[in-house]
């Protein structure tokens, strides 16, 4: 039996898809298998809700910036502790293999497993790679990257260790149930059903467009709204349902909903993908991030799979005109799926779980 380590964090983007593949790593045999993240990060959580028998094990991390900031420099110190402190660790565990999900919670324990020789994959779940991956891929025996275009990122050196694999999807998002939705939130089968999505942590401006236009939107369909911890309503019409996080639920969710409303990470434009969910999506734009999420959405959109919404300039009047015109219009959310399933084809978490079992048997 071997021990398999996983990293990754700051966002649910780079915890869940790993989850994924520590699922999928399960159905294969008997493993050990630990996580390395923050010691307060959302990682934690996560990873001990969805993986409870996972052992968890925290670091000491920086985060890594683009752009200046003086708290760069105190970071810059707790990289080398984090870096010291997962060597503790991983000479204690020796594991066969770490896998990265990404995030600067990684970068330590990825540099630590370079320097004991343990075989390191690291997985990128964007177009173009974040700086944690364009570090950790100096270190990685393996770098696996969701699309194409994706590969040319990298330079030469790296560019022949990296692998096109998509990105990993927990199995069960596949096997939702839509009675099994209906009867979890009291939902009227006959009744449209929008879902709302701000990504792990909830989405403040999504929240507030929804409490803004929720009058509107209840005229015609049922509201079930992924709000974010601390996140509530101002108020809760009948046909609102919300929550600060849905666990169990998501599954039936996704297969109950005639449209998803929602950001574009990677993960869940995947997860989408994979349950053919109808979507409108609303990307963070460049002021908010690094620009990601807008190549994420003009790249999935371009499949037909999803309608792209610009937050900059939204008005609610738009925004409930979208939302009605997609919710009555059947066929064009029927080609929608078709498009979101051909997009998402492909099973990652296997193709992954073969690369990390070719470098265990090494």
């Amino acid at each position: 039996m071997a021990t398999v380590a996983f990293t990754g964090g700051g966002s649910g983007g780079h915890v869940i898809p790993g989850i994924a593949v520590v699922d999928e790593l399960r159905e294969r045999g008997a493993h050990t298998i630990v996580w390395f993240g923050s010691r307060q990060g959302i990682e934690r959580s996560i990873v001990e809700s969805m993986a409870p028998d996972v052992r968890y094990v925290a670091v000491p991390t920086g985060k890594l910036r683009r752009y200046f900031s003086f708290r760069n420099l105190i970071d810059a110190f707790k990289i080398p502790v984090g870096v010291f402190a997962s060597l503790c660790f991983l000479i204690r565990l020796r594991p066969a293999v770490l896998f990265s999900k990404g995030g600067f919670v990684s970068v330590p324990p990825v540099v630590a497993a370079w320097l004991l020789r343990i075989p390191v994959v690291t997985h990128e779940s964007d177009i173009d790679p974040g700086l944690a991956t364009l570090i950790n891929a100096r270190f990685a025996r393996i770098i696996c990257v969701p699309y194409e275009s994706t590969v040319t990122a990298f330079g030469d050196k790296i560019r022949k260790r990296v692998v096109v694999t998509g990105n990993p999807v927990r199995r069960d998002l596949r096997e939702g149930d839509r009675d099994t939705a209906n009867r979890l939130l009291a939902l009227t089968p006959e009744r449209p059903v929008v879902l709302v999505l701000g990504g792990s942590l909830g989405s403040e401006s999504i929240n507030r467009m929804i409490d803004r236009t929720l009058d509107r939107l209840t005229a015609y369909a049922t509201i079930v709204h992924h709000r974010g911890r601390g996140n509530v309503p101002p108020y809760e019409p009948t046909d609102y349902r919300w929550a600060e996080f849905f666990g169990e639920e998501y599954p039936h969710l996704l297969a109950r909903a005639d449209v998803a409303i929602c950001r574009a990470g990677a993960g869940t434009l995947w997860e989408l993908a994979s349950t053919g969910t109808p979507s409108i999506l609303i990307p963070l734009g460049d002021s908010a991030s690094r620009g990601d999420q807008l190549r994420n959405a003009r790249l999935y959109s371009e499949t037909g799979a999803a309608i792209v919404m610009q937050e900059d300039g939204l008005t609610e009047d738009d925004f409930v005109a979208a939302v009605r015109s997609l919710i009555r219009d059947e066929r064009r959310r029927e080609r929608m799926v078709s498009a979101a399933h051909r997009f998402g084809n492909v099973d990652a978490a296997v193709h992954i779980i073969t690369i990390l079992e070719s470098l265990m048997s090494d």
